[in-house]
């Protein structure tokens, strides 16, 4: 089994722009030289996970993980994703397909931006594909892992029907799902999967003390998309800055930023939580492994924050 460690980062903000039509799909422009300093940043401090999707930035997200760790592959874990299509050249998203032949070209095509013989955890990126036009995919992915392609793979969907049917299968290892202080999902932690907790600072909600002026239309919490539930017309939905304040506390008890308190509930909440903040910056890198020092919340704690937001 792969060992995923404690914590992973995420790469789909230093993807930089892309669109899904008028719509944007990325967290508007990225620094690349500044996001290979963070992920190397994050190697330094001890995590070994890095989460990215071929999608990202139109495979650019890939292309960065790729230059990061040329030095050092055997000593980290990449977690990709596919199913989604695009078009590189005009960083459009061109639709999906669930295809046993697109999951083949989308791994060699990965392989070939990530600069490696292969991905430890490849994941289904269509999170709402129906069980019937999974199972294949999932007898596929077994088939690349014995030839050597992938080491394992998962299904980053937040019903957890799909992630069970997809954990049938014998290298399926991981879940990766919507999972944070503000949105638990527990049919998801029941299951006998590690779970990659996507959004565990609530698209930047749990990070970021506030939100200066309106975000642009090229930020996908700008002009948002019919499933992002923190923001709306480029700002934070109320609802949840209030529920982040009544929390707010315990959270950063003992000397922890927001963003470390909310990493620090999901390790509480279970072992097999394995929290993937988003980075693009050297500043944020520090600031999410810097929770590995502080460890999880405190059963007191944990007990706290659940009987303000769930009791």
């Amino acid at each position: 089994m792969t060992d995923l460690g404690k914590l992973g980062f995420g790469t789909w903000a230093m993807g930089g722009p892309f669109w899904d039509g008028a719509q944007a799909a990325g967290w508007g422009p990225s620094d690349d030289a500044e996001s290979v300093k963070a992920l190397r940043r994050g190697f330094d401090l001890g995590v070994r996970l890095f989460d990215t999707a071929d999608v990202y930035g139109c495979g650019h997200a890939e292309t960065l993980v790729g230059q990061a760790f040329a030095d050092v592959r055997d000593q980290v874990v990449i977690a990709t994703k596919w199913g989604n299509t695009f078009d590189a050249a005009s960083r459009q998203m061109t639709g999906s397909d669930a295809s046993v032949p697109y999951l083949r070209r989308a791994v060699e095509a990965s392989l070939r931006r990530l600069g490696t013989d292969w991905i430890d955890v490849q994941q289904l990126h269509l999170g709402g594909l129906p069980v019937e036009l999974a199972e294949p995919l999932r007898e596929a992915c077994e088939e690349l892992v014995a030839e050597g392609k992938i080491r394992s793979y998962g299904w980053s969907t937040d019903d957890a029907e799909r992630a069970a049917f997809f954990g049938a299968g014998e290298h399926c290892t991981v879940v990766q799902a919507e999972l944070n202080v503000l949105v638990d999902n527990p049919e998801i932690r029941a299951l006998d999967l590690d779970v990659l907790c996507r959004g565990p600072l609530a698209m930047g909600l749990l990070a970021r003390e506030s939100f200066d002026g309106q975000l642009g239309d090229d930020d996908v919490r700008g002009k948002v998309p019919a499933w992002m539930r923190f923001f709306r017309d480029g700002r934070p939905v109320p609802e949840f800055v209030a529920a982040r304040e009544s929390v707010r506390d315990v959270l950063t008890s003992g000397g922890r930023t927001l963003a470390q308190g909310a990493l620090a509930w999901l390790w509480a909440r279970s072992p097999r939580l394995v929290p993937i903040p988003g980075v693009r910056t050297v500043a944020q890198a520090e600031e999410n492994a810097g929770a590995l020092a502080f460890g999880p919340l405190s059963a007191d704690e944990l007990e706290q924050v659940e009987s303000v937001l769930r009791g």
